[in-house]
């Protein structure tokens, strides 16, 4: 480890922690159309269509819990959460690799358990599952998935096509999941040393839903298809709506307004929150593992968009880049949006 000089993580956050260890990355292939800097890598081997390619890492302690976290609903979430960068390039994921390490105190039938879950993901989301790695490990469970798809050359879409005046769109809530995973670890303190305890769920089932086994939202990318809609820029939103805007905005060198009225977030989310004493709407903006799809569209396809159901809202427009991004509240405040610091999600 270098010891000359020493920069925590935490001080840089999540965007340019990646810039500085990728900027001197260099493509030396002509397949290699795009590295580093979207949901996926594209590498063209094929005259009509581009190849998608793009990694997810999980690691137990940091980005899920196995005292409240079923085996099952884990190897399901990982190929969600791997799919949907797929989605979000305007892709068909096709196939798949798991790469895990084990520690000792897993048995053969918790891996049976786990695998359970990336088939029944693997099947609903018709992919092939080819190939992997199986290591030990000393600190519990890590699992890797790697996700290939493809898109036609004149379908892709990436973080670095919004234009001005450009409306912005989201699919379905968020802050669910965020808040989902509260409702666990609030359930965790409650029942710690309690012999046969019963976490109290109810109501609160859509929730833990989002946070345990999500969806890709291969069905609004069927929709758009169908409607030949091709969205300008495209975003997985995993580490929270503001994080996913600013990647946007960097990439399409612009700025952004959301409106915090046309935000929405589920009657569920909002109580729990209550309860708890949580902003939803911080859980909205920054709270991640939602895997819904952000996307721009033209202006000039607003009354198209507002027809097309599957949850899609249109809480925004494209600005000038020197404009910023920011929330608008109902009184006309102005709040700008920051990308949060390094984190596990």
């Amino acid at each position: 480890m270098n010891t000359d000089k020493r920069t925590e993580i935490s001080t840089l956050g999540e965007f340019r922690l990646i810039e500085k260890l990728t900027s001197e990355i260099k493509p030396q292939h002509s397949s290699t159309i795009q590295g580093v800097g979207d949901d996926a890598a594209v590498l063209e081997y094929n005259e009509d269509k581009y190849s998608l390619v793009t990694t997810d890492m999980l690691l137990e302690g940091v980005d899920f819990d196995l005292t409240y976290f079923p085996l099952k609903h884990l190897g399901y979430k990982a190929i969600v959460a791997s799919c949907s960068n797929i989605y979000a390039m305007n892709g068909t994921p096709t196939s798949a690799t798991v790469a895990i390490g084990v520690s000792a105190k897993f048995s053969v039938e918790d891996l049976e358990e786990l695998y359970s879950g990336i088939r029944a993901a693997c099947d609903d989301y018709g992919i092939d599952l080819v190939g992997g790695d199986t290591r030990a490990s000393m600190t519990g469970l890590a699992i890797t998935i790697t996700t290939i798809g493809e898109v036609g050359k004149d379908k892709i879409v990436r973080r670095d096509g919004a234009k001005l005046h450009d409306l912005i769109c989201i699919t379905r809530d968020l802050g669910a999941a965020f808040l989902g995973l509260k409702l666990l670890e609030r359930e965790k303190i409650a029942l710690g040393g309690v012999k046969n305890g019963q976490p109290k769920f109810d109501g609160y089932e859509y929730l833990l839903r989002r946070q345990l086994k999500p969806e890709a939202r291969r069905d609004v990318i069927e929709e758009l298809a169908a409607q030949e809609i091709i969205p300008t820029s495209m975003i997985d939103i995993s580490d929270g709506l503001a994080s996913e805007l600013l990647h946007i905005c960097k990439n399409s060198k612009c700025g952004a307004r959301i409106y915090l009225e046309r935000m929405p977030i589920a009657r569920e989310t909002y109580k729990l929150a209550e309860e708890l004493h949580l902003d939803p709407v911080t859980a909205a903006l920054n709270g991640g593992d939602d895997h819904e799809l952000l996307f721009t569209v033209p202006l000039a396809l607003q009354e198209k968009v507002a027809q097309l159901g599957y949850g899609v809202e249109i809480i925004g427009h494209i600005t000038e880049e020197s404009t910023g991004a920011a929330l608008v509240t109902p009184d006309g405040s102005i709040i700008e949006l920051k990308a949060q610091g390094f984190h596990g999600n």
